[in-house]
């Protein structure tokens, strides 16, 4: 802990520095071709929305007391039910609870499913549960949240070009931010993870993470340069970067604190939720 005390000290005084604004073509290289994976994912592979986004039929079967290959089970005592149900998405909620996610089902098909899965894993069929989720509610959410997103980043543009005093910093700001954002879903694209209702928290999560670094990393760059353009005696590039070695190790705690509550939860919850909201939400 010392040792990291000493290197951020030594980082916020100069006696050691990343030439990071020095090698700015290579992180815009490296940031580029992320870009171009992440919209390749997006645009290309596509995007896998939950059931919530694109509609279909949800069955619970709670009480389970033998969870070995549950997700097979489930699966294929389903698609036996139902030979023509879209892809089925089986997860843990809890300890004892199955959760089946699927295409739009007959009524009887979805008779026929919870019926054969309270037989398969053995409990009453009266516990095992069957609902419709249609595809307006994760419609509205998605029209709702780019709305937002739109007001968001009007209003950061400009609360950023009165505080920063010119819309260049502003515009900077905004554009790490879309490159976080296209990045994250880009991941989600490639990956082929499913994008939930928790996913949307995550996605406003990092543009929260996003702005607040950003701005901090800014403000102290337009410290260092009023006083290196006032001063003449560095360059500004130089200022820039010091200012950035003096923000790292500030961003790496911010960042580490960030993680922090992530793996409690992951660590702690897993067993009381389930995994599938979790790893949304991480």
């Amino acid at each position: 802990m010392a040792s990291f005390a000493k290197f951020g000290n030594d980082l916020f005084t100069g006696k050691r520095s990343f030439n990071i604004v020095g090698r700015r073509n290579l992180w815009y290289a490296i940031a580029a071709v992320f870009i171009v994976l992440s919209l390749l994912g997006i645009f290309v592979k596509g995007l896998n929305f939950g059931i919530e986004f694109r509609g279909g039929t949800e069955l619970r079967v709670p009480g389970v007391s033998n969870m070995e290959s549950y997700e097979g089970r489930a699966a294929e005592t389903l698609r036996a039910e139902a030979p023509g149900a879209a892809e089925v998405s089986v997860t843990q909620i809890g300890t004892n609870t199955i959760r089946i996610q699927t295409g739009e089902l007959s009524v009887d098909e979805s008779n026929a499913a919870v019926s054969a899965l309270a037989e398969e894993f053995d409990v009453s069929a009266e516990d095992v549960t069957s609902s419709f989720v249609g595809p307006s509610w994760g419609e509205t959410v998605t029209n709702k949240a780019i709305q937002a997103l739109v007001a968001f980043l009007v209003l950061v543009s400009v609360v950023l070009a009165l505080y920063f005093r010119t819309w260049k910093m502003a515009l900077a700001a905004i554009i790490a931010l879309l490159h976080d954002v296209v990045f994250t879903v880009g991941i989600y694209g490639l990956l082929g993870i499913e994008i939930s209702p928790a996913s949307m928290i995550g996605f406003l999560t990092i543009l929260g993470y996003s702005i607040y670094d950003t701005i901090v990393v800014f403000d102290k760059v337009r410290e260092n340069t009023e006083y290196a353009l006032e001063s003449k005696r560095t360059t500004y590039a130089h200022a820039a970067n010091l200012a950035v070695n003096q923000t790292l190790v500030r961003s790496i705690n911010t960042s580490v604190v960030a993680l922090l509550p992530v793996a409690a939860i992951l660590f702690f919850g897993i067993a009381f939720i389930g995994p599938g909201t979790l790893l949304d939400l991480s």
